[in-house]
């Protein structure tokens, strides 16, 4: 069992533009659609940031699904695009890790037992309901990663205790 390797990295605040997924569990093949679709359209960005990575950004804000948008970090003099969502990421500390293949439910489960033993806990705004041990999670999928193996980096918004 490989053992992941975490850092902890306060990064500015962002903006992301792309397709937005408000999914239920049972619905979750729907999100492919989206990645797919924002994928395509990256090209209409006239400011986008590194067109070349996606960002995954999942908020677990339903008890049975949650919202995902597949984006890509954008300037402040893009336009919103139709169709598409725009997202404001505040500057936040983040516990940062690679999925480097195999189960991302395993890597996730590493993650979540290594926050439980450090003196950090998940990100949470104050009167928000989430419904996920880790209620923010946001992905890099670099454009070259194989869709059937993914290899990216995790990056969760955390507080010291």
């Amino acid at each position: 069992m490989s053992r992941l390797e975490y850092e902890i990295k306060k990064l500015p605040a962002y903006r992301a533009m792309g397709i937005k997924c408000d999914v239920a569990f049972t619905e979750i093949e729907t999100i492919k659609e989206g990645i797919q679709h924002s994928i395509k359209r990256v090209e209409e960005f006239d400011y986008a940031v590194n067109p070349d990575v996606r960002l995954g950004l999942s908020y677990h804000l339903r008890p049975d699904g949650f919202v995902y948008y597949s984006a890509y970090e954008v300037q402040d003099e893009q336009a919103l695009l139709e169709g598409m969502a725009e997202v404001n990421v505040p500057e936040m500390t983040y516990l940062v890790t690679k999925h480097k293949g195999g189960s991302i439910e395993n890597t996730y489960g590493k993650i979540i037992d290594w926050l439980k033993a450090s003196e950090y806990v998940p990100f949470t705004e104050q009167d928000v309901e989430y419904y996920d041990e880790l209620p923010i999670k946001h992905e890099k999928h670099p454009s070259d990663s194989d869709t059937s193996d993914p290899h990216f980096e995790i990056f969760i918004p955390i507080v010291r205790l």
